[in-house]
C-alpha cells in the first residue's frame, strides 16, 4: 500500500490507536479524515489539520448522514478505517451485564458492519480501495472479563475474511488490523506489557507499506496471540488469563 497519495477516513479515530494511525497516514502524505462522535476530540483534530465527521456507529442514519458528507468532500476517497470499538467488563454471574453485551456488540461487529456497507458502493464504482479493520488479539485468545469484546473481535475477524473472499476481483482489498494490548486509553495503567503506541504505530505502517501488503497486520506483540492454538499454547494462556476474573464483583470477598 502507497501511504503516500491515499485519501483515508478513520472511523473511530478520535483517540488512542485510531488518532494515532491518522497522524501517521497524514505524515505519509495521505489526505485524512477522522470519524466520530466526540465534539471535544473532533475539534482538536479539526485545530491539528484533519477533516472531521460526526459519526455514531450505532446510528444508521448517522452513519448514512458521514458518508454523505465524506464523499461530498472527498470524492477520491479511497481507504476506510472501521475501528469502533468498546472494552466492557461483563460479570456473567450477573444477567444486568447483558446491556453491556448488548452495547459491545453493536459497535464493535454492528458498527463495523454498518461502516463498511455505506461504503462498499462507492468502492465499487471507483472500481478500487481498501477497507482497514480492526480486531484485537483477544480475538484469537479471549480474555475472560470481557466475554462480548472478544466475542465481536472475533466475529470481526470472521467478517473480514468473507468480506475479502466476496470483493475478490473487485480491486477492493480488505486488511484486518490486529492490535495487542497498546499502552492508550488506560491500557498502560492496568497492563505494564502494554505495546508504546508510537512503537506499534511504526510496525503497524512497515507492515502496510509491504508489497504486497498483508492480509493481516500483525505486530510482533500480537503473533503469540494470533497463533495460540497452532502453537498449542492456548490452554496454558487462557488459563492465565482467567486469573483476572479476581477483579470483578462476584470474585469479591
Amino acid at each position: 500500500m502507497d501511504l503516500s497519495n491515499r485519501t483515508v477516513l478513520v472511523v473511530g479515530g478520535t483517540s488512542g490507536i485510531g488518532r494515532e494511525l491518522a497522524r501517521r497516514f497524514a505524515a505519509a502524505g495521505s489526505t485524512v479524515a477522522v470519524g466520530g462522535h466526540s465534539r471535544k476530540a473532533l475539534t482538536e483534530l479539526a485545530e491539528e489539520g484533519f477533516g472531521t465527521i460526526t459519526i455514531d456507529v450505532t446510528d444508521s442514519a448517522s452513519v448514512a448522514s458521514a458518508r454523505d458528507a465524506a464523499l461530498t468532500r472527498y470524492p477520491e476517497l479511497d481507504t476506510v478505517v472501521t475501528m469502533p470499538g468498546v472494552m466492557l467488563l461483563e460479570d456473567l454471574h450477573d444477567p444486568a451485564h447483558f446491556e453491556a453485551a448488548q452495547r459491545t456488540v453493536d459497535t464493535n461487529l454492528l458498527g463495523t458492519i454498518r461502516v463498511v456497507d455505506a461504503f462498499t458502493p462507492h468502492l465499487l464504482r471507483r472500481g478500487g480501495g481498501t477497507f482497514i479493520t480492526v480486531t484485537s488479539g483477544i480475538a484469537f485468545l479471549p480474555f475472560p472479563p470481557m466475554p462480548t469484546y472478544a466475542a465481536s473481535k472475533a466475529a470481526v475477524h470472521a467478517y473480514s475474511e468473507a468480506l475479502r473472499a466476496q470483493l475478490d476481483g473487485t480491486g477492493i482489498g480488505v486488511v484486518e488490523l490486529v492490535p495487542p494490548a497498546v499502552a492508550t486509553a488506560g491500557q498502560e495503567k492496568v497492563n505494564p506489557h502494554a505495546l508504546p503506541l508510537d512503537d506499534f504505530a511504526t510496525e503497524v505502517m512497515d507492515l502496510l507499506s509491504q508489497d504486497p501488503t498483508p492480509h493481516e497486520i500483525l505486530v510482533k506483540g500480537v503473533l503469540m496471540h494470533r497463533w495460540a492454538e497452532r502453537d498449542g499454547t492456548y490452554e496454558n494462556l487462557v488459563a492465565q488469563r482467567s486469573q483476572a476474573l479476581a477483579m470483578l464483583p462476584s470474585r469479591q470477598g
